[in-house]
């Protein structure tokens, strides 16, 4: 069986698990001015758009855009460009510490994908997601 779509499938299945029904959410509320809210929602917008975008590169085998992408984007050379200093003062620690080991594992899968191996940079990506969906699990803004 080709590992590819198997990789993919779990992908779609961390975005798609455990979502809570409204009023059962437990998450944590992260307050923020509404200005920071709408610019926070920007950034989590384009962080999906471009792992998407990734997504595509790698099942067309341009692994090296892909990593560009990743790094440019996601990695750490992309927190100044995201305002990251200036809205990590109003996260908790363990919403920091997501965002940090999101960007973190960017930069890591954009190594791996320059690598050109498949399946180290799916592994690689995994690792992205997770960081994702641990921050989405555990807070909520408003």
């Amino acid at each position: 069986m080709n590992k590819i779509p198997r990789i993919i499938s779990l992908l779609l299945l961390a975005f798609s698990s455990g979502a809570s029904i409204a009023n059962e959410d437990s998450r944590q509320w992260v307050e923020l001015p509404e200005m920071m809210q709408q610019h926070m929602m920007s950034n989590m917008r384009d962080h999906l758009a471009t792992i998407n975008e990734i997504l595509i590169n790698m099942a067309n085998g341009q692994l090296d855009q892909a990593a560009e992408i990743a790094e440019s984007r996601l990695g750490m050379s992309s927190l100044e460009s995201h305002g990251a200093k200036h809205m990590s003062g109003f996260m908790p620690v363990g919403m920091r510490q997501a965002g940090t080991s999101m960007h973190r594992s960017a930069s890591r899968f954009a190594l791996r994908a320059e690598e050109g191996d498949l399946l180290p940079a799916y592994k690689a990506l995994s690792e992205v997601t997770s960081a994702c969906v641990a921050c989405h699990s555990g807070y909520r803004i408003r």
